[in-house]
């Protein structure tokens, strides 16, 4: 099963460490690597700590931490071989770094299959000034995330805050913005449900408080891919994010990884389609209220082959 990494990125002090605190502190039962320049800036209670070996600090939720040395491919496959797996993998960058070159290594098909990037995300500090926009590096960064988080939004004005957003949107319009305070980042931007486990069961109602909602829909027939793209075109302006598994006529009895991100979508050839599993099994996720189950079923269902 193939390891998702998020990416994370921002300039210094923008707040990149604070939400790799929060993810690492509120895993809710995923396993997760986390790879960081600053192993000490890490915030691990003493009682959390399982044990050390290698470089690696093992936590009792079943999340690890180990430092950004040297090779982060040799880093990776280190984190690769481990037992049990890591389920998902959160690299940190420097904040000096210019993502670019890292999505670049990340996007070698090797590493690809057993590493996919799942998520760049871009944390900016709320009180940045507009002309530090205008930096290079600043603008590489926001330009290659799929998510900008507003990290210390309480000690910003609204007006201030609005116009960082509206100038962020300026350069990076297709990525998502929310606030992170305390480094909190909606868990469904960046770890999107497992398509595996996709059901047409909605489920509970969902807490007022969220404010993304995930969608799936699946089928047991094979689609059209040009009809694929088409629909998903006319569903892009609607969606935060998207993935998934499907069978098209073309290449019977083999499966397609899709992945939207950042306005975004990427194909790539997957596995042999595995029996007694849906065809066809995609993850929407959207902003409460803005896209239906009925829309998505309309749309998917004009893709099935006769």
């Amino acid at each position: 099963m193939p390891v998702p990494i998020l990416l994370v990125t921002g300039f210094l002090g923008a707040g990149k460490t604070t939400v790799v605190n929060h993810l690492l502190a509120h895993a809710e039962g995923r396993r997760i690597a986390a790879v960081v320049n600053d192993f000490g800036a890490i915030n691990i209670d003493a009682e959390l700590i399982a044990g050390a070996s290698d470089g690696v600090v093992s936590l009792a939720n079943g999340c690890i931490c180990c430092s950004l040395e040297g090779d982060l491919l040799r880093t990776l496959a280190s984190l690769l071989r481990r037992d049990p797996r890591p389920e998902f993998i959160v690299i940190e960058t420097s904040g000096i770094a210019d993502p670019a070159d890292i999505v670049r290594n990340l996007m070698d098909p090797m590493i690809w299959r057993e590493a996919p990037l799942e998520t760049v995300l871009c944390v900016v500090d709320a009180t940045t000034t507009l002309g530090k926009l205008d930096d290079a590096l600043v603008r590489s960064q926001l330009r290659m995330a799929d998510v900008v988080a507003l990290s210390k939004t309480d000690l910003a004005t609204p007006a201030d805050g609005a116009a960082l957003r509206d100038a962020v949107r300026a350069i990076r319009p297709a990525a998502v913005i929310v606030d992170a305070p305390n480094g909190d980042v909606p868990v469904a931007l960046l770890f999107p449900a497992d398509i595996d486990r996709v059901s047409r069961d909605p489920g509970p109602p969902r807490p007022k408080a969220d404010r993304f909602e995930t969608l799936s829909w699946s089928s047991e027939r094979p689609v059209s891919l040009p009809r694929l793209q088409q629909a998903i075109g006319r569903l892009m302006p609607k969606l935060a994010r998207a993935k998934g598994l499907f069978e098209t006529t073309a290449q019977p009895g083999r499966t397609t990884v899709f992945q939207l991100a950042g306005g975004r979508a990427t194909l790539v050839a997957g596995d042999p389609l595995a029996p007694g599993v849906a065809r066809t099994r995609l993850v929407f996720i959207a902003e409460l209220g803005v896209l239906s189950a009925a829309e998505i079923d309309k749309a998917m269902s004009e893709c099935v082959e006769a």
